[in-house]
């Protein structure tokens, strides 16, 4: 038996709950069959998570008699978030005899949180789906909502589905076998929950970061998890398809996904790397447009920084000079644009981030000119 918290995402008949807490994987089994009653289940990781958390998922499945055949393991990274890893993972599926009423079990970070919730909305028309998010950013964000997707040349998450879990299990325990680069980009995420609607829990960031991020601190890290959690449950349950208020939680995406696929969705820049320069991007475009207090930008500097994470472009490894004109027409692709006009997550303030639809192209890419010098 594990301790654990419970955040309810209340979404009527496709609710669920994400339970928090150490040792979740090792007793996968038990809460599968509770929450899932009936289901049989396959596995979806990676290659490095399969080494780390992958023997002790299955055991516990195995243990309660729900796995179906041997965990299906693909290469890490973005360029696993393709149609040909795509088709891969869903005819696997197809031949362990997964059926309807069974579900996939996402072991893994965002990319494979993505990639299996993207394979079981679409093998046998939709099946059933497990969140086992391995690493902070996919516990604080990707686990959650339902969102699922696939990477194009033309952008990032172009290809996708909205397709709800029954379950999300995030193993504060797989955190400690994560790679510092790895979680620090899940950083990025969590201080985004602070930017976009909570400056009191932005401001605990910023004295608790350190504690956080070496697991000095386990109840920082563990309210830092659950507060996030609560923020996007509450997010999603109001606007599940991103009609609305749930594109503040974009607020950074935007910059961050051009400079994704300006650099070939490689481990040049992580998601989480390119979301904090995203960041900084929307908050300093926020200043020069004068909707926030100066200051406000440089304040965000200096706790990312503090986090070890990257805070401009040039701090992209590779020394190539970024073309404006490439990432505003890689930004034209940003899902939220509506009719070719641009909308962006920009921001009053701490915590008080808003949509916006009344900047033009043109002044994006006089903003990104000064940014890319």
């Amino acid at each position: 038996m594990t301790g654990h918290r419970t955040v309810h995402v209340a979404l009527g008949t496709r609710s669920y709950d994400v339970l928090i807490g150490h040792g979740l994987i090792a007793d996968a089994g038990r809460h599968v069959r509770e929450h899932l009653p009936g289901a049989r289940v396959a596995i979806v990781t990676d290659e490095n998570v399969a080494r780390q958390h992958g023997a002790a998922l299955a055991a516990s499945l195995q243990s309660a008699g729900l796995l179906l055949g041997e965990p299906i393991v693909v290469t890490p990274g973005e360029a696993s978030k393709g149609f040909a890893t795509l088709e891969t993972v869903s005819r696997r599926l197809l031949q362990t005899g997964l059926e309807r009423r069974d579900a996939v079990v996402a072991l893994g970070g965002g990319v494979i949180g993505d990639l299996a919730a993207f394979a079981a909305s679409i093998v046998r028309r939709g099946v059933r789906m497990v969140q086992v998010p391995t690493s902070l950013l996919a516990q604080v964000d990707s686990s959650v909502g339902g969102k699922t997707g696939i990477n194009t040349p033309e952008g990032k998450n172009l290809i996708g589905t909205f397709h709800q879990p029954s379950l999300v299990l995030a193993d504060t325990g797989a955190l400690e076998t994560l790679p510092r680069r790895q979680m620090r980009a899940g950083y990025a995420e969590v201080a985004k929950a602070g930017l976009l609607g909570d400056a009191a829990f932005f401001a605990r960031l910023e004295r608790s970061v350190d504690g956080i991020l070496s697991g000095g601190d386990a109840n920082a890290r563990t309210d830092a998890i659950e507060t996030c959690v609560v923020m996007k449950a509450g997010i999603v349950a109001r606007d599940e398809h991103e009609t609305g208020e749930r594109a503040l939680l974009n607020l950074g995406h935007t910059f961050g996904h051009a400079l994704e696929a300006a650099t070939g969705f490689s481990d040049r820049l992580l998601h989480g790397e390119a979301v904090a320069i995203g960041l900084v991007l929307a908050f300093g475009f926020s200043e020069a447009a004068g909707l926030c207090p100066l200051g406000t930008q440089e304040r965000l500097i200096r706790h990312l920084k503090a986090a070890g994470l990257p805070t401009h472009i040039k701090d992209i490894p590779g020394g190539e000079v970024f073309n404006p004109d490439t990432l505003t027409a890689l930004m034209h692709q940003d899902k939220k644009t509506v009719g070719g006009k641009p909308t962006l997550i920009l921001v009053r303030g701490i915590g008080q981030a808003y949509v916006s639809r009344e900047q033009t192209w043109e002044q994006i890419r006089d903003f990104l000119a000064g940014e890319c010098g």
